[in-house]
């Protein structure tokens, strides 16, 4: 695989980078079999690993610490915090409390000193960004971490960010990691843009869009994956079928997968740096890694744009972050009382 630069750290990794998100209790419970699926990735060509803490609480870590050992010099290893590690309210979220902590966690179960790059898994609009960036910028100076970065951040969240860093003199997010996909393209509107103004690097998550790219889950089968058994309200939504009908024609005639279509689509993209791939099982790795050469041509780029307009998500209520000023009604409302009054 032809190495990308990372943002502007100066990092090269693969186009296509593994996801452990399947390793452990949520997918692929056979540690070995995980062991042999990450070998394989990395055989490959692919150089970079991403994880989170929450990935069934640890274990993905795990996983990936006792594949790494004895080739961790060569493996780009990013991990992620923020979403609840157990019950206690200290133990999640991006206070510098929390941070310190569970980067100490996160290193023992990966079983290393350090971190190519440590991720913000989410915003948290209880914690002053600026505590946040904080806390990051001694794990830097420490050692323990090499660089920052953040996933599913709003665009004027990552611009918060960047200004913060620059006027506090801190380390300042070098990466950006949000969903993104034919079916979902509303990070091409400002998420995009604003990384690649601020030279950030991206490693965009679910470029199959949960399944709905593999081919599988059509209208009247929408059950054709286990995520699809396990979640069936968000594959049954009408305007993304009909958009997956439109496209498997056009892959069929490009003379390709629609995997593979979509996995070129994710990464032809000049502000992608890696689209992450999660596979479960070394069948569907294998698959993804077949169609890694696949480059896609005008003709059915411009044929996409018509099925998915550039910036818009095929379902636009298709969010993985919500702010609170829009899921909290407090924040949208008046109190009653106020209301009356007026």
């Amino acid at each position: 695989m032809k190495m990308r630069t990372l943002g502007r750290t100066g990092i090269k990794v693969s186009p296509y980078c593994l996801g452990a998100m399947m390793f452990g209790a949520w997918g692929n419970t056979d540690h070995d079999d995980s062991i042999r699926i990450i070998h394989r990735a990395l055989d490959a060509g692919i150089n970079v690993v991403d994880t989170a803490d929450v990935y069934a609480q640890g274990e993905s870590e795990e996983i990936v610490g006792k594949a790494l050992a004895g080739r961790r010099d060569d493996v780009v290893l990013a991990t992620k915090a923020h979403a609840p590690m157990g019950e206690d309210p200290n133990h999640r979220g991006n206070s510098r409390r929390w941070l310190v902590a569970e980067v100490e966690n996160s290193l023992r179960r990966l079983q290393t000193d350090h971190l190519d790059l440590y991720q913000i898994h989410r915003p948290d609009p209880e914690t002053d960004v600026e505590e946040t960036l904080s806390a990051l910028t001694d794990l830097v100076r420490s050692g323990k971490v090499r660089a920052i970065g953040s996933s599913t951040f709003p665009a004027s969240e990552i611009v918060e960010a960047q200004w913060v860093a620059e006027r506090r003199g801190l380390q300042r997010f070098r990466t950006e990691q949000p969903p993104y996909s034919i079916l979902n393209r509303g990070i091409e509107r400002e998420v995009l843009p604003v990384c690649r103004r601020y030279g950030m690097g991206t490693l965009v998550w679910s470029p199959l869009a949960m399944g709905m790219l593999t081919g599988r889950i059509r209208k009247g089968h929408e059950a054709g994956t286990q995520r699809a058994q396990r979640s069936p309200g968000r594959f049954t939504d009408e305007r993304k079928l009909d958009a997956v009908e439109e496209l498997i024609p056009l892959a069929e005639k490009a003379g390709l997968s629609m995997v593979h279509m979509a996995m070129a689509f994710a990464v032809s993209h000049p502000a992608v740096t890696s689209a992450i791939i999660g596979p479960r099982t070394m069948e569907q790795l294998e698959d993804v890694l077949a169609g890694a050469e696949v480059t896609l041509d005008d003709e059915v780029l411009d044929r996409i744009d018509e099925i998915v307009p550039p910036g818009v998500d095929a379902n636009p209520g298709d969010v993985s972050y919500e702010p609170p000023a829009i899921g909290e009604v407090a924040q949208r409302r008046r109190p009653s009382e106020e209301r009356s009054a007026a």
